[in-house]
């Protein structure tokens, strides 16, 4: 299927409008690095669920972490298990 902001906001659990425009922001930087991590176009209707969900937990992390700065916390590169969920529908090319 093909991700919406209302996708996104039941993912993040956002029952609110005040934040949609970076929820919107936030979907389409993940779509686009999905898009291009993997080479399959992500904005259609034949996405398969793994890697709406990778989409999704991206999204995720964009939003709830803005700030480049972690006090305190262990900082990761990608949210676990996001590019375990990609990984069968990447396309290497050399």
């Amino acid at each position: 299927m093909a991700l919406t902001i209302d996708d996104a906001k039941a993912h993040l659990n956002v029952t609110t409008t005040f934040d949609d425009a970076l929820i919107t922001s936030k979907l389409e930087a993940a779509k686009e690095f999905v898009a291009e991590y993997t080479g399959i176009p992500v904005d259609s209707n034949g996405t398969p669920a793994p890697v709406d969900e990778a989409i999704l937990i991206l999204t995720a992390q964009l939003y709830d972490n803005r700030e480049i700065t972690t006090q305190g916390l262990s900082a990761q590169v990608l949210p676990f298990g996001f590019l375990d969920l990609l990984a069968p529908y990447r396309q290497w090319s050399f």
